[in-house]
């Protein structure tokens, strides 16, 4: 959904910690600029939280330091709000398309679904940070919570939400998968268990519907 001066597109890539999203990130992101490249379009790639000076200063709070509910959800989207201002809305509004590791959707999921903050409230605070922006496209990469915990324990350095139990995962995605739902336009679910070769097929699939749509409306 582009807001009245976005040229360029917005994708976001979202899943619970071992859903292997981020294994296909730059994948996506060297397929499409050597499309776009010669149509003098760049391809960047961020993450939340992060994407600014500030964000990723604030990250390293967010995912390592034990905090009230409300204050982790007001920090993201205090992050959020400077990663539109600084970098997603220039970068659409010249024409330049965004890759996202995680964006709005990532809240709702582990502070309403993991965390049970009442959605109501992330409601409110999505109204006031982003009310006409939204991902053209959201890839959920979705896997059984077993397979997600299998990857996370082969990794250390675990942060605080990679260390949650089982239950705070299931509910996370859980929520991922209602958003999925209520959002079927822009959301497009990923079976993560797939080999990647298989993923990479059906994520080039969706890259060309994406590139044509774009053509047919330029």
């Amino acid at each position: 959904m582009q807001s009245k001066n976005q040229t360029g597109k917005f994708l976001t890539f979202e899943g619970i910690d071992g859903a292997g999203k981020s294994t296909h990130i730059a994948y996506v992101a060297e397929y499409l600029q050597e499309k776009l490249q010669k149509r003098g379009i760049k391809v960047i790639c961020s993450r939340e939280p992060g994407g600014t000076p500030l964000g990723e200063t604030l990250r390293a709070l967010l995912l390592q330091h034990k905090m009230h509910l409300e204050t982790e959800a007001l920090l993201m989207f205090a992050v959020r709000r400077e990663h539109l201002a600084q970098l997603i809305q220039p970068a659409l509004e010249r024409g330049d398309w965004v890759i996202s590791d995680r964006f709005t959707d990532a809240t709702f999921a582990y502070q309403g679904g993991g965390r049970k903050l009442p959605l109501d409230k992330l409601n409110a605070l999505e109204q006031w940070v982003h009310p006409d922006l939204q991902p053209d496209l959201t890839l959920l990469f979705d896997v059984p919570l077993e397979v997600a915990r299998a990857r996370l324990d082969a990794t250390r350095d675990l942060d605080k939400f990679e260390q949650e139990k089982a239950d705070f995962f299931a509910a996370t995605r859980q929520e991922y998968l209602r958003r999925a739902a209520e959002f079927p336009q822009r959301f497009r679910i990923i079976d993560s268990t797939q080999s990647i070769a298989d993923i990479r097929l059906q994520l080039d699939k969706l890259m060309d519907e994406l590139l044509d749509s774009a053509q047919s409306a330029a």
